[in-house]
């Protein structure tokens, strides 16, 4: 095979393995949302409510069960659900990417492997572009979520959120808390893609590679990366919540909503739904990796 020929089969490859990182992620992504919306739920009720609204976790899904059955656990379902495609999608995607611009711009390297530090490096690059889909998902899914708690609704759905934020302040105001999305996202993934991969790696029996896991495997890395995730991005995602369904001009920033939460509820407030955030870690990012790993295994199989 000639040198050009050689070429552009690499760049065919390196193609191809882009798409499948794209389509595996977006699986994930609707796994992690069919398993993990309850909880999510519960926890943007908690950090957004005033105090006494709720004694805790447990009583958000009782009322929640009270007002609307079953299907009160998954209001604002619809915004992750469809915006959770392109979002884990361009994540994994960008993931990947990240990783070969690592090795790139690392080329007398003495290991093939990335270190650790790298790894999360690259899950930090990952939260770049993915937060300019997440923020507007999640400002949506917030504002469906909050009206659920009492009182006539505002909006009746994801597109007529949208209407009315873009009413309300345009672009702007649907992109509000873009800079608190990206602070939660950023160093929350370092922390999921680098624990997903020791995880693996320490669950890797000796002379076998992480591709070769089984799906038990699979799961409890996947959860163990929810758990690193989270146990980072509670404070931030409070923040982001808080930002993202208060009136317009209630807070000026990120900085300026942290100061005025800690004044009025104390610091605590900063992890108000870590419960909540904590038990839907492990299963829905079980159910992601395991989307994501087992879309990749079939599409390696079929092209």
């Amino acid at each position: 095979m000639s040198n050009e020929a050689a070429a552009a089969e690499e760049v065919r490859g390196t193609a191809i393995d882009s798409v499948k990182s794209f389509i595996a992620g977006g699986c994930g992504g609707v796994a992690a949302v069919l398993v993990g919306h309850p909880f999510d739920l519960t926890k943007t009720r908690l950090q957004t409510a005033g105090p006494g609204v709720y004694t805790g976790a447990v009583d958000v899904v009782k009322k929640a069960l009270a007002r609307d059955g079953i299907s009160g656990m998954y209001r604002g379902m619809v915004p992750p659900l469809l915006g959770v495609t392109p979002i884990f999608a361009v994540s994994f995607w960008a993931y990947d990417a990240s990783k070969k611009l690592i090795f790139a711009f690392t080329p007398n390297r003495t290991n093939e492997a990335l270190s650790t530090a790298e790894i999360a490096a690259a899950g930090f690059l990952s939260a770049v572009p993915t937060t300019l889909i997440t923020a507007p998902v999640e400002r949506a899914k917030v504002l469906l979520q909050v009206q659920g708690q009492g009182g006539s609704e505002k909006y009746k759905g994801v597109l007529d959120v949208m209407k009315h934020l873009y009413r309300e302040g345009g672009m702007r105001s649907i992109f509000r808390g873009t800079g608190a999305t990206l602070a939660r996202d950023g160093p929350g993934s370092a922390a999921y893609f680098a624990a997903y991969e020791v995880t693996k790696k320490a669950l890797t029996p000796a002379g076998s590679s992480p591709t070769e896991l089984n799906l038990g495997a699979i799961i409890v890395a996947g959860g163990t990366a929810g758990i690193a995730m989270w146990a980072l991005a509670i404070p931030p995602d409070v923040l982001k919540s808080r930002i993202q369904s208060a009136p317009t001009g209630t807070y000026s920033g990120m900085l300026d909503c942290a100061r005025k939460t800690i004044a009025r509820d104390g610091v605590r407030a900063l992890w108000k739904g870590f419960g909540p955030a904590m038990a839907r870690a492990f299963p829905a990012n079980a159910a992601t990796f395991l989307g994501v790993e087992a879309s990749r295994n079939l599409m390696d199989k079929l092209f």
